[in-house]
């Protein structure tokens, strides 16, 4: 299963999933004006990135929004991207967070498990229901090697409007959705004990993290909220199971680090490996 190769490049590079969410302002000019066109240059970026990063992440999550932004130009850097990372050998998620009704949700399945946006993992949102938004993405799950990361609790301020609202017996809708999509994980395990269907999961609020990491305990975790968000190592020490079952994204303070660098922009893809490691290292330091 999919998870299980997860499993062994987190063990081997560390829990970092690089996020190639690239705004075109994100470039160095003079790297985006070797381009006749921004999607061009986007994918180019992303290349370099890539080349330089491969050994010390574990995966790469790409936000389809950025690329959609751009209209068939950005969708091709978005086609381009995802079959890069996978003609190199890592792993790549697309960050779509669909969420509809079974014949569309059907769809959205076939549309980003196979063809010109073929992902081995997508992002999920399951709140019209797991017979009508999850169902069907789960035949290419068992016989296709393919992973899902679901929202279970996020780590945005919002996540509070809905996320946590009580039910009678004082469970907030998060744990309701945890237990629920758990069971479901259950019933699909690879070798290392996890499930190719994944939760993603804030880093933030401790004692929270620790209850839930309980309830979802044989779900691959996609962990958001490291950093600028204001999680650390040690909130994300809280959601690993044997230091493995959770790889840790980091978009802008990868994709930027070469700002902070005096003449960064001239080596921006050798900042983000030196940023990844560093991020890496200090993970791995907490276990």
């Amino acid at each position: 299963m999919i998870v299980d190769r997860l499993y062994k490049n987190v063990e081997k590079n560390g829990h970092v999933c690089l996020g190639l969410d690239t705004d075109y302002e994100y470039i160095p000019e003079w790297f985006r004006n070797k381009f006749s066109s921004k999607g061009e240059a986007i994918f180019n970026f992303n290349k370099n990135i890539i080349d330089e990063t491969l050994d010390v992440v574990a995966c790469y999550k790409v936000q389809i929004a950025y690329y959609e932004a751009l209209g068939f130009e950005g969708l091709k850097a978005y086609s381009d991207t995802l079959k890069y990372i996978r003609q190199k050998g890592s792993i790549v998620i697309a960050d779509i967070k669909r969420g509809d009704i079974s014949k569309t949700a059907q769809m959205y399945a076939k549309g980003h498990f196979t063809g010109d946006f073929e992902a081995d993992f997508v992002t999920l949102n399951p709140y019209m229901g797991v017979n009508d938004s999850i169902e069907p993405f789960l035949n290419y799950v068992k016989n296709n090697e393919k992973g899902l990361f679901i929202l279970v609790r996020t780590s945005n301020k919002g996540a509070r409007d809905f996320q946590y609202i009580k039910d009678a017996q004082n469970k907030a809708l998060y744990e309701t959705v945890g237990e629920k999509l758990n069971d479901l994980a259950s019933e699909n395990l690879g070798h290392c004990g996890f499930s190719s269907i994944g939760a993603v999961v804030g880093c933030t609020n401790n004692e929270e993290g620790i209850a839930l990491r309980e309830k979802i305990n044989k779900m691959f975790l996609l962990i958001p909220g490291y950093g600028a968000q204001g999680g650390t190592k040690d909130d994300i020490k809280n959601y690993l199971i044997k230091g493995n079952g959770a790889v840790v994204n980091s978009s802008r303070g990868i994709l930027l680090s070469y700002k902070k660098v005096e003449n960064g922009d001239k080596i921006f893809a050798k900042c983000a490996r030196n940023e990844a490691i560093k991020m890496r290292d200090d993970i791995r330091s907490c276990l």
